[in-house]
């Protein structure tokens, strides 16, 4: 466990080397602008309080909201539909440590991602019960511990490494994006054992080789979207996690969102960087809208510091693809778009 990185301030020096990565400007730059609009100062936080680097968001499906956020420590916040805070969940949890994602699956359980306790945690609908944990937190005995200098550590059936993200189909199999320290999509059987891979530990840019995939979503056929970060594209995987294709056209693949209903769409950030490096805010900073074989429908959005601009679109809710809800990093916030005219 002395490979694995378990000490928020390792994990921050870590995500400089990341934040140093090239960012990708987008091919399917010409699709359409769509008439997403920004709803002012939505959400609400309670008096006093303040969110930090907002990571995950995700809604239910009555229309409650989830934030996922990383500060003096790791908390998720509830919202009402209409922004209202309504409570906190696992406030003091062991499995919360340095945040990176939250979905709610179709049962309304919640799960967490947490990259610096390197496990995935599923409650039950109103957060007071742990169904599930997937992963192990490295001991506390061992104290603090850095990044390996050597190789990645080997990848294992039930030890997650930095994971970045959850999904699951339609007949509740677990799919994880193991993410920062093993390049890999791992699928679980809907009671947690392990089924299959794709990608290992060594970092890779052909198929079936990642380097960091940093988010992922199931379609309604079962199929698998993985953001590949490091190599600028968006993965597609069958329900067995074989190799499909890869969309190379959208920039930077930070995070995927797809839609329900019975026409899906596929979202996809295609963030401006941590640290803002030269030239990044005019390349970057989009959400494009897809079909889900990969053909662009439109784009929105920008990159920048006040709203309604964006800095770091971490993850998106899209639920419902005519409201998007958006987490930003460095800019400590979420912000809701409506699409104009839609109801």
């Amino acid at each position: 466990m002395k490979a694995y990185l378990a000490a928020t301030a390792a994990i921050s020096l870590a995500l400089g080397t990341i934040s140093a990565w090239a960012q990708s400007r987008a091919t399917a730059d010409t699709a359409p602008d769509l008439a997403y609009e920004a709803v002012p100062n939505f959400f609400q936080a309670p008096a006093g309080d303040y969110m930090g680097e907002l990571q995950g968001v995700a809604t239910n499906s009555k229309g409650n909201v989830f934030a996922f956020f990383r500060g003096p420590q790791t908390r998720l916040w509830e919202f009402t539909p209409d922004g209202k805070f309504l409570k906190e969940i696992g406030k003091g949890f062991y499995g919360f440590q340095f945040a990176h994602s939250v979905r709610v699956d179709r049962h309304d359980n919640i799960w967490t991602v947490d990259e610096g306790t390197n496990v995935v945690t599923k409650f039950n609908p109103t957060g007071t019960k742990v169904l599930m944990v997937i992963g192990h937190r490295p001991n506390l005995s061992d104290g603090p511990v850095a990044t390996t200098r050597g190789p990645n550590p080997p990848d294992e059936k039930y030890t997650l490494c930095r994971p970045t993200d959850v999904a699951w189909d339609g007949q509740d199999n677990i799919f994880i994006s193991d993410g920062y320290c093993n390049n890999r999509v791992v699928k679980y059987s809907p009671e947690g054992k392990f089924l299959a891979q794709n990608g290992g530990s060594a970092v890779g840019k052909g198929e079936n080789e990642y380097n960091l995939p940093h988010g992922l979503q199931v379609d309604h056929q079962g199929n698998v979207y993985v953001a590949d970060r490091g190599n600028a594209r968006y993965v597609v995987l069958d329900n067995n996690l074989k190799w499909k294709t890869a969309y190379t056209q959208y920039g930077t693949a930070w995070s995927d969102c797809i839609s329900e209903g019975p026409h899906q769409y596929l979202f996809m950030s295609n963030s401006n960087p941590n640290g803002n490096g030269p030239g990044t805010w005019a390349r970057t900073g989009q959400i494009y809208k897809a079909e889900l074989d990969g053909t662009p429908v439109g784009k929105f959005g920008h990159a920048g510091k006040l709203a309604s601009g964006w800095q770091v679109v971490h993850m998106m809710d899209c639920r419902n693809p005519n409201q998007i809800i958006v987490g930003e990093i460095e800019s400590w916030r979420m912000q809701k778009f409506v699409l104009k005219g839609s109801k």
